[in-house]
């Protein structure tokens, strides 16, 4: 499975918030749309960032309640692994493991396509699993008929 058939289901809308915005106007956003993550960007189509709950939380531990008044783009995650609509699902839940990054931005042209989740990710990959157990039993059941 590749990352398209995931933005299939689930949709390409992407929460944004702006660098100026505050750190705890964007964890509002985040409240306020259930979510854990955010991309980062000026126009709405452009990466520059990633914010997630971890980097709200490194934000107050550092600089305590008034952490929560500096911009974003002292918060943000500069530089996010990204994936691609044609990445399959295996390699981006790879990277997500390494970066210890739970949100993928989706990139497309340099664009802004959707975010993927590890949720997303590991329901896509079972949902996969559950499909070649099915195959599988079924074949077996034939080749035992």
């Amino acid at each position: 499975m590749i990352v398209a058939e995931i933005l299939r289901t689930k949709g390409h809308r992407v929460v944004t918030v702006a660098p100026t915005a505050t750190v705890a106007e964007a964890a509002a956003l985040l409240e306020r749309n259930r979510i854990g993550a955010a991309v980062v960007s000026t126009d709405g189509r452009r990466l520059d960032g990633l914010l997630d709950e971890s980097d709200i939380v490194r934000a107050v531990v550092r600089g305590g309640p008034e952490g929560l008044n500096r911009p974003v783009r002292e918060a943000m995650t500069r530089e996010p692994a990204t994936c691609a609509p044609d990445d399959r699902i295996t390699s981006v839940m790879a990277v997500m493991t390494q970066r210890r990054q739970r949100h993928l931005p989706v990139l497309n042209g340099g664009e802004l396509a959707g975010l993927v989740s590890i949720g997303d990710a590991v329901k896509a990959r079972l949902s996969e699993l559950e499909l070649e157990a099915r195959v599988l039993r079924d074949a077996w059941i034939a080749h035992r008929a």
